[in-house]
């Protein structure tokens, strides 16, 4: 429907370094989304938080499963919108790479760590990932993804116009991702379904894990009248059941909601190019105020019996202090960091501590604190 606005990789600004692309029968997005799955940080996302500690529950999302389920909604809404699918699920796939172990509160902790060097950011880890730290060719470091990949993944937040994070700076310097210009379509499309899949999969981890029941989804309006379609349709459905498809009916409601909004602005401002995609002041993909609505309810209902509550905080502080610790031992201890991390030039010594933790995942850091300090 809107293939004019899609990006096309012949048309691509190419990678920072030229390849010789032998592969007649992918696409450079194609291509790039091969080395985002193939790459050590992708795997390693198995092992790294979400909301809750993974090795918990085996059914509990990871980084991992959520970049999936990501990539799967963002796939979905391209398909109808005729844009870029391949692009947009590198996108999806890529977003969360430079996530540290236990999620935000990881990161909170080794941006206290770095707040003298430069700060942490996890999508400024990111882009550091996946042009740096990931070694996969003898003649540069990264993964030399197209350009397209590495805007639609440093932007896919929107523009950066000041405080710029420090490694997307120094990138930005050699490599123009043109940071004040919106992000291509593909780009805003995984962004909205990131925060579909988590608006919703925490419901069902909250629900395992015994913090809320479905009865309690009868306080967000938006889910209960989703409820009380199901039930009129399912008169005995089961406890189990019943959060299954209240969840599919979520994300099935957003997608559509999404699909036909967007459709109607795109209408509306007549864009024409991809060129009028990236000068528009905004995202141009986006709810309806309804739906819009309906998630920031359903992320204060979430904030206020699930992320605030008594046991994951006690486990976040846990968490904090792990962090904080092995930070700390590394910067006395410089010594003590595997030869590859302490050998690395052009870098200050709490760069590369800060690269090698927020690169564990959640047990070996647990693993690694307790051979230390226990």
């Amino acid at each position: 429907m809107f293939k004019y606005l899609a990006a096309n990789p012949k048309l691509s600004r190419g990678r920072l370094h030229n390849e010789f692309e032998d592969d007649q029968f992918r696409t450079l997005f194609e291509r790039d989304r091969g080395r985002v799955i193939h790459s050590s940080s992708f795997r390693k996302l198995k092992h790294k938080t979400q909301v809750f500690i993974e090795s918990e529950s085996d059914y509990y999302r990871t980084r991992l499963t959520h970049s999936l389920e990501v990539a799967q909604i963002s796939r979905s809404l391209c398909r109808l919108f005729s844009l870029n699918e391949d692009l947009c699920e590198t996108v999806a796939l890529a977003h969360d790479l430079g996530h540290p172990p236990f999620g935000h509160n990881g990161e909170n902790a080794l941006n206290l760590s770095m707040s003298k060097h430069g700060g942490f950011n996890h999508n400024d880890q990111t882009l550091r990932v996946i042009t740096l730290i990931e070694k996969r060719h003898p003649d540069f470091n990264g993964l030399n993804l197209s350009w397209e990949s590495l805007e639609g993944i440093v932007k896919h937040n929107g523009p950066i116009f000041e405080k710029i994070p420090y490694h997307i700076e120094n990138y930005n310097s050699f490599h123009n991702l043109d940071l004040i210009k919106q992000p291509h379509l593909e780009s805003q499309l995984a962004a909205i379904s990131d925060e579909i899949a988590y608006n919703n999969h925490d419901v069902e981890d909250a629900i395992r894990a015994g913090l809320i029941t479905n009865n309690q989804l009868n306080e967000v309006v938006f889910f209960k009248d989703i409820i009380n379609e199901i039930k009129d349709k399912y008169k005995q459905i089961n406890e189990n059941l019943l959060t299954y498809q209240i969840l599919r009916k979520s994300i099935s409601k957003m997608i559509m909601d999404i699909y036909e909004h967007t459709r109607k602005i795109i209408d509306k401002l007549e864009l024409k190019s991809l060129k009028d995609v990236r000068d528009h002041p905004c995202f141009v993909v986006s709810m309806s105020q309804e739906m819009n609505s309906n998630c920031f309810s359903i992320r204060d209902f979430l904030y206020e019996n699930v992320y605030n509550h008594k046991s994951l905080l006690i486990k976040r502080k846990r968490a904090e202090e792990i962090i904080v610790k092995l930070f700390n031992y590394f910067e006395t201890n410089p010594n003590k960091l595997p030869d590859d991390w302490k050998n690395i030039k052009n870098n200050a010594i709490e760069r590369n501590i800060c690269d090698y933790v927020s690169g564990m995942t959640d047990r070996y850091a647990s693993r690694l604190y307790n051979s230390i300090y226990e």
